[in-house]
Order: C-alpha cells, then sequence, then structure tokens
C-alpha cells in the first residue's frame, strides 16, 4: 500500500490533515479528512503487519497518525531512506527518484497548495495522486538494487525504527535545553528560560497558532538575559518589541520570580552543562575522521547524513566525551568496522602523522 498525506501546519498548533492518499492493489483513493474525519477501518491497515506501507519520507505522514490517532505503523518500506543504501544522496526527492528509477517526469507545482480549501482543482488532485501511484514501482525497483548490494537488511533495520512509539517521543523541554545560552545562565535564569518555552507552547496550543506567533523564538535569549534588570532593561533593548514587552511583562514577572519547586529541580538537573570552547585540534581531527566516514560510504554507495548526521556530529564536536551510540550498532557497526569505531570514541586521544609518504593515525603517548 502507498501512502501519503497533504497538511498544513504554517500558522498553526495543531496540523490540519486534509488529505490522505493511498495507492492499493485494488486501485487508487483520496480520502477528504475535513470531510471524513474518521477512518478506523483504514486506519487499521497501518497496524497490519501483512502489509507492506511504503511512502516517501513518509516520517512526518506517520507522526501525524501517531499524534492524531496513536497510531505506529508496522512493515513499512521508505523509498527516500532506501535510496541511500543504493548510491542516492540524503534525502533526495521525490521527483528525482521517480525520474530516475521510472522514467516519468513527476511535476511538484503544488506541494504548498492550500489543501484546506474546496472544492480540490484538477491540478491538485493529480498532484496528490502522483505522490502515490509510482510508489510501487519505485519499491521494486529498488528493493532490486538493494538486494544485488545485498542490503535489504539494512534498509529494513532503518526503516523500522518508525515502527515503534519511541520514535515519536519529543522531549518536552527540547527547545529550551538546545538553547545555546542555557548552559551559561544562573540558576533562575535557566529556570525561567524553560518556563518561557513552556508558556510559549502552551499558548500555542491554547489558541492553535504557531509558537511564532505567541513569542518569535529569537527574542526568548534577550528576554532572559535582560528580566533581572528590570522592565525598563527589556523596553530598551532594540532587538525587543515594545508592545511584546508591554503587552506579556506581567506574565514574564510571574514567571521569573515564581519560587523553585521539587519538579523545577528535577529539570534543571537534566541542563546540558556548560562545555568549554572547543580545542581547534580536536576538531581537525574530528573533521578528518568524518571526511574519512564520508569517503567509505561514497565508495560503498551509501549516503553518509544516514550513517552520522550532521546533528550527532555537531554534538561530537561540542562535546569531545559525547559518542552517538547508534552507530555502532546494527549495520553502521558493519559499514565503519571496529578500527574507525575506535578512532571516533577516542578521538581526543589520537594524532596524524606524515611518514614514508602515508597518513598515520595513532594513540597520543
Amino acid at each position: 500500500m502507498g501512502f501519503d498525506t497533504e497538511f498544513i501546519g504554517e500558522k498553526r498548533f495543531h496540523t490540519l490533515l486534509c488529505l490522505v492518499q493511498l495507492s492499493t492493489e485494488n486501485g487508487y483513493y483520496l480520502i477528504d479528512t475535513l470531510k471524513v474525519p474518521s477512518f478506523p477501518e483504514v486506519l487499521q491497515l497501518f497496524e497490519n503487519p501483512s502489509i507492506l506501507k511504503i511512502t516517501h519520507a513518509g516520517e512526518n505522514d506517520y507522526r501525524i497518525f501517531f499524534n492524531q490517532y496513536g497510531i505506529v505503523p508496522k512493515n513499512v518500506f521508505d523509498t527516500q531512506i532506501a535510496a541511500g543504501f543504493v548510491g542516492y544522496k540524503y534525502p533526495t526527492s521525490f521527483q528525482k527518484l521517480v525520474e530516475k528509477e521510472v522514467g516519468v517526469h513527476v511535476p511538484k507545482g503544488y506541494t504548498v497548495s492550500d489543501w484546506e480549501a474546496r472544492p480540490f482543482t484538477k491540478k491538485q488532485i493529480s498532484y496528490a495522486l502522483n505522490d502515490v501511484i509510482y510508489l510501487f514501482d519505485l519499491w521494486k525497483a529498488i528493493t532490486a538494487k538493494l538486494e544485488s548490494m545485498d542490503r535489504v537488511s539494512w534498509s529494513e533495520e532503518e526503516c523500522e525504527k518508525m515502527c515503534h512509539p519511541e520514535y515519536y517521543f519529543v522531549h518536552p523541554h527540547k527547545e529550551a535545553f538546545r538553547n545555546n545560552a542555557i548552559p551559561n545562565l544562573n540558576t533562575q535564569e535557566q529556570i525561567f528560560m524553560v518556563r518561557l518555552f513552556n508558556w510559549r507552547k502552551e499558548e500555542a496550543k491554547k489558541k492553535n497558532y504557531s509558537k511564532e506567533m505567541i513569542l518569535p523564538k529569537k527574542l526568548i535569549t534577550p528576554i532572559v538575559k535582560n528580566m533581572n534588570s528590570g522592565k525598563n532593561a527589556l523596553l530598551k533593548d532594540r532587538r525587543l518589541p515594545t508592545n511584546t514587552i508591554s503587552k506579556h511583562w506581567d506574565t514574564f514577572n510571574e514567571l521569573f520570580n515564581r519560587k523553585i519547586s521539587p519538579e523545577d529541580r528535577e529539570i534543571l538537573r537534566e541542563i546540558p552543562e556548560r562545555q568549554e570552547s572547543p580545542d581547534p585540534k580536536q576538531n581537525t581531527m574530528l573533521e578528518m575522521l568524518y571526511s574519512i566516514v564520508e569517503y567509505m560510504c561514497q565508495r560503498q554507495l551509501i549516503a553518509p547524513s544516514l550513517v552520522l548526521n550532521r546533528t550527532s556530529f555537531k554534538l561530537m564536536k561540542s562535546d569531545p566525551a559525547y559518542f552517538d551510540e547508534s552507530i555502532a550498532q546494527g549495520w553502521r557497526a558493519k559499514l565503519l568496522g571496529e578500527d574507525l569505531l575506535k578512532w571516533l570514541r577516542t578521538r581526543k586521544d589520537l594524532i596524524i602523522e606524515m611518514k614514508d609518504k602515508s597518513c598515520i593515525i595513532r594513540m597520543e603517548d
């Protein structure tokens, strides 16, 4: 079964699911979810392990189904992920894959169309159908290449991640914890930043606005850093709109001065610790190791970003003690091998030597 959705996420907190497209051996189906908000028989298909669900970049589609219906899919194949194992970069567009593997040009002019408007135009319907009618042929073509390269199990292992509830878990304080300023703030400022992000989220949820419409993220750090100096300091900061401060001052003041609770203490313990400035030498070493990873991937026709994504790489650069354990498991461990994994783990103790027309990486004495 091929699967895709059309939805609107802009300017709202709750994503609006507008259309579900399905391709099956019995035909093609478009479900207008604004007219038919409940379709339990269809949802059961996603939980049926005997039915293969084929998507392209299906993570967001499955996430919507998980958030709105509590559905976790079983037995999935994602053409974007699988293509990364047979020589395509990751991510690769659906249009490019269909053109290369199926030989059909798919126009992509309605990606940000107004899918909430009714009735649909003929071009919208054509676009929506195009997103699913080629998925079966795409699956066959890519699977044939996976089989010839003995990588079917690698693709299955990666796609299988979308079949577990924890894949869709988002840490409640993710935005605050990822703010670069939070490790350098004092305790009161840290918990104020967490509260501010939480307030922004709850207000957006209540009004069904985007979080940026409630309070732009770029304003949060200057608000937190100036809060201890009072309202005038915020009003005089040219980065902060006066109307925003005037409108929300009472809320900001209450969040800042509220007593720290035992629950707050637990949150504070989770905040990432301040990291020292990265050692340029270690940064160079890690960049070189990543280049080796890229080189190995290119030789094996595997997208490097599937092996070690840039988020994990940035964490490894900022923290010499951090190591992404996922790269030492499953197909990634087989690809990289014990030596390279050991180098990545012990990168702070490595040195590079040029000797006898060779480049040698070894442990520092």
